[in-house]
């Protein structure tokens, strides 16, 4: 998927992925969820999602509500939090050794 956002294109194709999440429901399912987590040459995370009618990834006209497939910017906290949530450890590692220290 491609999207342009404040004059800079944002390509699935082109960016690397670094992990993976789905909710472990079928595209059938109202209730879905699958989350691409890139990040680009430049060093910009983003999220590449889809989601069915009844999640955050939905958009209505006010009768009826339909299921999404977008791009969407993360800053580094943002990106930290949506590794941590998912337990993604190494990536955080990785990614953001300054945000972490031995406890």
């Amino acid at each position: 998927m491609k999207k342009i956002i404040n004059k800079k294109i944002y390509n699935t194709e082109t960016a690397t992925l670094i992990a993976e999440y789905s909710n472990g429901l079928t595209r059938g399912d109202f209730n879905h969820i699958y989350e691409d987590l890139y990040v680009t040459k430049l060093g910009q995370f983003f999220l590449h999602v889809e989601g069915g009618p009844l999640t955050c990834y939905s958009e209505t006209d006010g009768r009826n509500t339909w299921g999404i497939e977008t791009i969407i910017l993360l800053d580094s906290r943002q990106t930290y939090n949506w590794l941590e949530k998912r337990s993604e450890y190494e990536l955080i590692d990785k990614y953001f050794p300054d945000m972490v220290s031995e406890g």
